[in-house]
């Protein structure tokens, strides 16, 4: 008697929850808004620079700061297995492109500007806009110390916006001054938050004597008119603040760029002073910022280098692409250019090797591929390429062959005419499709 075998169905494994697979089809969106985003770091001047992911424990908690959400509560930290040292996935990158600049001597020869697109991570409620596998772009302007950088900063994300048709964005900005006068405003909030202790949930209360400015960023209603009003930071500024400041609005102003001076404004991160900024828009809910930034001019120096100035923001990737859907917005994606039909499965060599020179030229093409080892009807190509969005068909059918020639029929522009084309013609062919790209 034959025994009967039973499998054991293995069970499915899928993604951590909040970190998500980015398909085919929504991954077009996103090379076509990392190669706007390309050209327009290019236009100002930007290098690109990549660090890894995974950085020592130490430079986020020098760095952002210990009483930060981000340190207390949010990164993935863990120790290496082999040597016991102190790991985090980075929860955001400003921190390890400083320590990259400082590790390599970057600004010995001077200051750099830098941008970087990659993978961020943080410990925290998956919700619209906010994952716990997140992307952002970033521009880091390092060793330069005026205002202008500050406003340049800004002017590039606001092209973006422009160049992709976002709408409903306001710029808020603010300035955190300087470590002396943010120190006169500590001890006024911390008087001004003591006289209502009785209204300060346990999270503020903590934080009162360690990082009071942080109790502005709390969304707690009860404690909103107290908030609302404790001391400003801008009227503790000196003068060479209120200057860097006003510098900033000048050249804004002078590019008719409009913003919202916003007190309250602090950053989620102890590293910055003077000017601070976010772009929000009311489209996505509560994660309505989808660029942010400021100054930071002591970082480079806390995590070990010499002193040196620096801004930047970071922009939310996904974010950005939400908001795009939400307001309909399209970012162009190059179409195929041709998809390649082929009538007979022994033809594949011949025409594979014509498909080979185009693609070098340049030409972007889908060949029809065989299934159990027969080509399917022509018919059911030709659906296939319009399927595919391609411009072109290319038809390799018995009979082209036999002539030495391809068919080329446009799927998009019924005014042109099919044509029958020598294949010692197809590089001029691929040449003029290129011209006209």
């Amino acid at each position: 008697m034959t025994e009967k075998m039973t499998a054991t169905k293995a069970e499915k494994i899928v993604a951590v929850k909040g970190m998500n697979d980015i398909l085919p089809g929504e991954s077009e969106r996103w090379e076509a808004l990392e190669e706007r985003v390309r050209a327009l770091m290019r236009r100002y001047a930007f290098e690109n620079i990549r660090t890894p992911i995974v950085e020592p424990t130490a430079l986020f908690v020098r760095g952002l700061g210990e009483v930060t959400d981000i340190v207390e509560k949010e990164m993935y930290s863990f120790d290496d297995r082999l040597n016991g040292e102190a790991l985090t996935l980075r929860p955001e990158n400003t921190a390890g492109v400083v320590r990259a600049v400082v590790e390599h001597s970057m600004l010995y020869n001077g200051p750099k500007r830098l941008y970087y697109f990659g993978p961020m991570f943080r410990h925290e409620r998956p919700q619209r806009g906010r994952y716990r596998q997140f992307h952002q772009i970033g521009a880091e302007a390092l060793g330069f110390s005026g205002p202008e950088i500050d406003a340049e900063l800004i002017l590039m994300a606001d092209a973006l916006w422009k160049e992709l048709g976002i709408k409903d964005v306001v710029l808020q900005l603010n300035s955190l001054g300087q470590p002396m006068e943010r120190n006169l405003h500590r001890t006024a909030l911390i008087q001004h938050f003591e006289s209502n202790a009785s209204v300060l949930d346990a999270e503020a209360y903590r934080r009162l004597h360690l990082n009071p400015l942080r109790l502005l960023d709390s969304k707690n209603p009860q404690m909103q008119a107290v908030i609302e009003s404790a001391p400003k930071l801008l009227d503790f500024l000196g003068e060479k603040s209120k200057a860097h400041l006003a510098s900033v609005m000048a050249i804004l102003d002078a590019n008719d760029v409009p913003y919202v001076l916003n007190p309250r404004l602090v950053r989620g991160m102890d590293y910055y002073n003077l000017t601070v900024f976010e772009f929000v828009t009311t489209q996505l809910g509560s994660q309505g910022t989808i660029c942010a930034g400021g100054r930071y001019d002591y970082l480079i120096e806390q995590i070990g280098g010499k002193p040196a100035p620096a801004v930047g923001w970071a922009m939310g990737v996904e974010r950005v692409l939400e908001l795009l859907k939400e307001q309909e917005g399209s970012l162009q994606i190059a179409p195929l250019d041709a998809y390649a039909v082929v009538s007979e499965v022994s033809d594949l060599p011949r025409v594979s090797a014509y498909l080979q020179t185009l693609r070098a030229l340049g030409v972007s093409i889908q060949m029809h591929a065989s299934a159990d080892g027969a080509m399917a009807s022509i018919k059911s190509q030709f659906k296939k390429a319009d399927a595919s969005g391609a411009r072109y068909v290319l038809v390799f059918g018995v009979d082209e062959l036999a002539q030495g020639c391809v068919t080329i029929k446009s799927l998009r522009d019924a005014s042109q005419v099919q044509q029958l084309e020598p294949l010692s013609q197809l590089t001029q062919w691929a040449e003029h499709l290129q011209s006209r790209a």
